[in-house]
């Protein structure tokens, strides 16, 4: 019987999804869900929604549900992380002190400010998990979807020995959104994806082993197909490739389209994932209950797998052995060569019985590695000032960020990130 840890499992969405495709396999089928979070309230709820699937697949497995971490993970087989470090109040503060001085954050949780801040306060928990999988379970496969994916990523895989990979579904989701685009069955396309988390690039693209982008650039010319995704089709035409995630974040990732009002009302408002901000958070923070416990009264139950990577890696290391080839997030050695060595990348990988197998990549496109890069260092920077609590490399890193630069000053800069600390030092926890 296996046994998989969900850390974090108030995540409601990923726990429920996640655990529903772990069952699909015939070798999970018995297997046991282990749910830890801290708030007691959000676990029970979600123990309801995860027993309705249980019980609506008649599988004989067991969910136990704790908020002791050592006890979910004693013995796991796989552990899957989608943790949040902060409550709103402190959200609040990545959001709206930006704002005050220009920088008009879109998503927050990967990039920028938000993201670095965000990084300070979780690091610390991860690098905790992390130590207690090398004492429980040192054997398990860690599956981490806790953002910020790529200074999460590079931080545990450089401070533990735990067999980490950082996972996302912008990739399959973008792929799947390309081909309805073009009116292809996903079965007809193939592709090699290739950066940094939330900007990797399709650097090939094919239909039936051909390739595809002239069809895609075809679909670009109707309106309703160019409107869903305005700053990624425009990048897609100046720069020659399709990037990863939605509009309205990748537009934080670079300097082109939040740097000005009206730039944000063309590219970052009418299209797919723009401004859901601090209300679209709070929207979802204050309706989690309401919809699992309208889950869990459902008659039906979609018991199919869906389209996440987790329970496919776990089946093709210690389930049937079906190979699988993902896109993941891990430390770069060599597999990108013209991004920095050690920066965390998002790469295809192969899982099998014998572990995870990176595919060497190669060069990206230079227009597309000079952007990579640019946001790769950034994250090299913020990773080693929270590693050694240094308040300057963290204003460095921020200094560099693409949206950031493209609005303030240096010393505009340096004033917001010195708020942000000081409104942040109850959970950074530096002197």
């Amino acid at each position: 019987m296996k046994k998989f840890a969900f850390i974090g499992a108030g995540s409601y969405v990923f726990t429920r999804e996640l655990a529903r495709d772990i069952l699909t396999y015939d070798q999970f089928r018995d297997c046991e869900l282990a749910l830890m979070d801290t708030d007691k309230e959000r676990l029970s709820t979600i123990k309801k929604a995860v027993d309705r699937i249980v019980s609506a697949g008649g599988y004989p497995a067991t969910v136990t549900a704790t908020s002791d971490r050592a006890e979910a993970l004693k013995g796991a087989d796989g552990v899957l992380c989608t943790i949040k470090v902060g409550n709103e109040k402190v959200v609040r503060v990545d959001f709206e002190i930006p704002k005050k001085y220009g920088v008009d954050i879109n998503v927050g949780d990967t990039i920028g400010p938000a993201g670095i801040f965000r990084a300070m306060r979780t690091a610390p928990v991860m690098v905790d998990i992390c130590r207690d999988i090398e004492k429980y379970c040192p054997d398990a496969i860690f599956l981490n979807y806790t953002n910020p994916m790529s200074m999460l990523t590079k931080i545990m895989q450089s401070t533990s020995k735990v067999n980490v990979i950082g996972l996302c579904h912008s990739v399959q989701d973008c792929a799947a959104q390309m081909a309805r685009w073009m009116g292809a069955p996903i079965e007809e396309i193939s592709y090699l994806c290739a950066g940094i988390n939330h900007q990797a690039w399709y650097i090939q693209w094919k239909r039936n082993g051909k390739d595809a982008y002239p069809e895609l650039m075809e679909a670009l010319k109707k309106p309703e197909v160019y409107n869903e995704e305005l700053v990624r089709n425009n990048m897609l035409q100046k720069l020659g490739y399709m990037v990863t995630e939605s509009s309205g974040h990748n537009s934080e990732y670079n300097a082109w389209y939040r740097k000005r009002p009206d730039l944000i009302e063309k590219y970052c408002t009418h299209s797919t994932g723009n401004n859901p901000g601090l209300y679209g958070m709070g929207m979802k923070e204050r309706n989690w209950k309401d919809e699992i416990e309208a889950f869990s009264r459902q008659e039906e139950v979609d018991l199919k797998r869906g389209h996440e990577y987790a329970a496919k890696i776990f089946n093709a290391v210690f389930g049937d052995g079906e190979l699988f080839e993902f896109n993941g997030n891990l430390m770069n050695h060599g597999y990108i060569t013209n991004l920095p060595e050690d920066s965390c990348v998002e790469v295809p990988i192969l899982a099998s019985p014998y572990g995870f197998k990176p595919i060497h990549v190669g060069k990206l496109p230079p227009q597309l590695a000079i952007l990579n890069n640019i946001n790769a260092q950034c994250h090299d920077l913020a990773v080693e000032g929270i590693l050694n609590k240094d308040r300057q490399k963290i204003y460095h890193a921020v200094c560099f960020d693409p949206l950031t630069s493209a609005v303030l000053t240096l010393d505009e800069i340096e004033s917001m990130v010195n708020e942000m600390f000081e409104a942040s030092k109850g959970w950074i926890g530096w002197d």
